[in-house]
């Protein structure tokens, strides 16, 4: 029977430690450890609400030209018409939800070929339901008692290249994470306090050796169901998921089906859904916080609807065409160098087969940043703080650490005209980049070696963490600490100027820390970046040594 970590989490056993320039050039710098630029706030103040084409900026909002995809924190994509028109449609009249849901589920089961299926306040959502659902069943005592696990099954199996920071949805109900390499421990990890496992769908089938055929195989001789996280992945039809053997599949409502971005579908097994929505609202259970509304239950219903009737070919045709203008564009600069992938991941016999959408059209841009005076982080930065606001799915390197830069536009989810915009700002910034603000710098280098007591103010709330530092020069390199994590930092020093960065990870989620600051002999002290939750202040101590 599989068991716990230790509550107390450093670098993950089997993850590469992070080196300096891995900390640098990595590309899920910006996006996976949640350091996307600064200024992210409206830039002016709020106004009284306009209920036309500038919405948004009538309260102060600056809205975004999507060049990364269906990302959550962007607003997800683009409704469609029908969607649009079907909630607009469902908000004029009352309707008992349980029937709603029994019928829209009858419908969605049917485009599908799955038993069942129900619509989600998010994908995230139908991963929590379906959690609940294996725990609980549809034992009214026992939803009452979640998240509470006395006596019931509390772990959950996931194959190690499945974890994510999204299944903390999964173990938000108390869950325990079990990670399996192989077959062999699979079997060793199953127990009878086994509620499920749970399979990321991008590497369900990496492995020939342990993929989902093989894992839903061993799990049915046990009797646990498998869940599949097809978050990001178009709904396929017919489903490889299901084929493979899965019992629970989560999709997102938001995302390729360009349907309510506050919605999910979870499909699969007539006895598990019906648990699941049981153990959701309307019901008094744990899930009764993740309510979905009757215009979002239509929405849903409405963009899946569509999902056949879309010309796939057609659209993916478009993207490309998007993502050749954004590769022309940049290439007039000199030792600018782009990689377009192209259609040919499309089956031209079935489009509607799984398609990730991390597979679509894409353009890589690279460049040797010293050559251009720009590195790719600092190109990322400005289009997004510059006007129009434009954010890429990454920007790596920068002109202080040289070598190759890189960035990455995914085109599938702007608008028309936008490629336009994205191609033209982007060939500007590379061909005549920004001059860099001037140092500051009297020429000698704060020395900031050796180990620093660290004190972080959140928006509400402190915690006391520890720095080590090793320097050569003005570059740096070390380690923070944290109260249960620790991250490989690196940065440097200009004068008494210093900067550094570094990435934690728990439970397979990922954040990272930007300090900012001012060092004067023994202490320092200045802003933290905390990515998606915001920024704090920071305070340092050198310790000193007996």
């Amino acid at each position: 029977m599989g068991t716990a970590s230790t509550p107390t989490v450093s670098r993950p056993a089997r993850q590469r430690p992070l080196t300096r320039r891995a900390l640098f050039r990595n590309s899920g710098l910006l996006a996976a450890a949640g350091l996307t630029p600064a200024g992210t706030a409206a830039t002016n103040s709020a106004g009284k609400l306009s209920l036309g084409s500038d919405l948004y900026e009538s309260i102060g909002v600056r809205p975004v030209i999507n060049a990364t995809g269906p990302i959550t924190r962007y607003g997800g994509s683009i409704i469609l018409p029908e969607v649009r028109e079907a909630m607009a449609q469902a908000s004029k009249r009352y309707v008992e939800i349980d029937e709603l849901m029994e019928s829209v589920g009858k419908r969605l089961a049917e485009i599908t070929g799955a038993e069942a299926a129900m619509v989600t306040s998010g994908c995230a959502a139908a991963l929590t339901h379906a959690t609940s659902a294996c725990i609980a069943g549809g034992n009214p005592e026992r939803i009452r008692r979640l998240p509470s696990q006395a006596g019931l099954k509390d772990e959950v199996i996931a194959p190690i290249t499945s974890r994510n920071g999204y299944d903390h949805a999964i173990r938000m109900l108390g869950i325990k994470m079990i990670e399996v390499a192989n077959e062999k421990e699979l079997r060793d990890a199953i127990g009878p306090r086994t509620a499920m496992v749970s399979v990321l769908a991008k590497t369900a089938d990496q492995s020939e050796t342990f993929g989902l055929s093989r894992i839903t195989r061993v799990a049915r001789e046990y009797g646990v169901p498998v869940l599949v996280d097809a978050a990001a992945e178009d709904l396929a039809i017919p489903n490889v998921h299901l084929e493979r053997g899965a019992d629970l599949l989560a999709y997102s409502g938001g995302k390729a089906l360009h349907g309510p971005q506050s919605t999910g579908l979870l499909i699969g097994r007539k006895d598990l859904i019906q648990a699941a929505r049981l153990n959701s609202a309307p019901h008094g259970s744990f899930g009764r916080p993740m309510k979905v509304a009757k215009e979002d239950i239509m929405g849903l219903l409405a963009a899946v609807e569509m999902w056949p009737q879309r010309d796939h070919a057609a659209e993916w045709r478009t993207w490309q065409g998007w993502a050749e203008e954004i590769s022309a564009s940049v290439r007039r600069v000199p030792g600018v160098r782009t990689k377009v992938q192209r259609s040919a991941g499309l089956p031209q016999s079935d489009p509607l087969t799984a398609l990730k959408w991390e597979r679509k059209p894409r353009v890589e841009i690279m460049w040797d940043s010293e050559q251009l005076g720009i590195g790719g982080e600092e190109v990322f930065k400005h289009l997004y703080n510059d006007e129009p606001r434009i954010i890429l799915r990454s920007g790596t390197g920068t002109r202080r650490q040289g070598g190759e830069s890189h960035l990455l536009v995914v085109p599938s989810f702007m608008q028309r005209g936008d490629a336009n915009v994205v191609a033209e700002r982007l060939y500007r910034v590379l061909s005549n980049p920004p001059r860099p603000e001037q140092s500051k710098s009297t020429g000698s280098q704060a020395n900031v070696a050796g180990r620093w007591e660290l004190k972080i103010d959140f928006v509400y709330g402190s915690a006391d963490h520890t720095l080590t530092f090793a320097q050569e020069g003005s570059d740096l390199s070390g380690e923070h600490r944290g109260e249960i994590t620790t991250g490989d930092l690196a940065g440097w020093v200009d004068g008494n100027r210093i900067h550094f960065r570094d990435t934690h990870t728990y439970e397979a989620a990922t954040f990272g820390y930007e300090f900012e600051g001012e060092v004067a002999g023994d202490t320092m002290q200045g802003d933290v970046g905390l990515g998606a939750y915001g920024s704090a202040r920071w305070t340092a101590r050198r310790r000193p040594y007996a």
